[in-house]
């Protein structure tokens, strides 16, 4: 079952981009595999995917001492600064970076581990009181102060759309914020290369693609509904 899933989220995927002009190959599927144990995630790996993505550090820190070492864990759920130094070193790609004292703190340990850590900076994009992330009007002082910290590389942005029935109504935050992208990198900023928009769930990922996403964040879709007895 989940071997079919996964196959039509790829054909979706693959669907999404050509629609919009784009090389399906440059669409990254990241496996939202929060909750779910190591057995499902293994199936997934045996079909081929690298990618997969947790909400809590300490699912990565344990899934990643028990499956195998080739998997790529992308740290997507809000991350506490107390928790920074378990995840740094075994995320490949931090998407969750809030605020400025979260990224002082990444900075912090990273200098500390003698590492370069990627992250993505989590934009705010609908303005949701129940959201984290910075609003879109202070992007670019959040970059400018960002890009100065040793240890941290910004790669994009991130964000997390309204739950909506209709994936259409989201189609605005994700042009909004692949402009966003546009705009950083015309500015040429030194210590980031703004090239990856992580945006789309399983209930958007498809418009979230026609409108510029190279990364996407599917679970549901895959794995099934969530279990919270992790």
């Amino acid at each position: 079952m989940l071997a079919a899933n996964l196959e039509e989220v790829e054909q979706r995927i693959k669907a999404a981009a050509l629609r919009a002009g784009r090389n399906p190959e440059d669409i990254t599927l990241i496996a939202v595999s929060k909750t779910k144990p190591v057995e499902m995630i293994q199936e997934i790996y045996d079909c081929g995917i690298r990618e997969f993505g947790e909400n809590k550090v300490q699912e990565i820190c344990t899934k990643s001492e028990i499956l195998p070492k080739d998997i790529n864990w992308h740290m997507i759920g809000h991350l506490q600064r107390n928790k920074v130094k378990q995840v740094i070193d075994k995320a490949c790609l931090i998407h969750s970076v809030d605020s400025l004292r979260l990224a002082d703190e990444i900075s912090s340990q990273a200098v500390k581990k003698g590492i370069e850590v990627d992250i993505l900076l989590e934009v705010n994009i609908a303005n949701e009181a129940t959201k984290y992330g910075f609003m879109k009007e202070e992007v670019f002082d959040a970059v400018d102060y960002i890009r100065e910290l040793p240890g941290i590389t910004i790669r994009g942005l991130m964000t997390s759309a309204p739950f909506v029935a209709n994936s259409e109504d989201n189609r605005e935050y994700f042009h909004d914020l692949k402009q966003l992208c546009v705009d950083l990198r015309a500015k040429n900023i030194d210590n980031s290369t703004i090239e990856f928009l992580s945006m789309g769930m399983t209930n958007d990922y498809e418009v979230a693609i026609e409108e510029g996403a190279t990364h996407v964040r599917v679970g549901t879709a895959i794995f099934g509904e969530r279990e919270y007895s992790i």
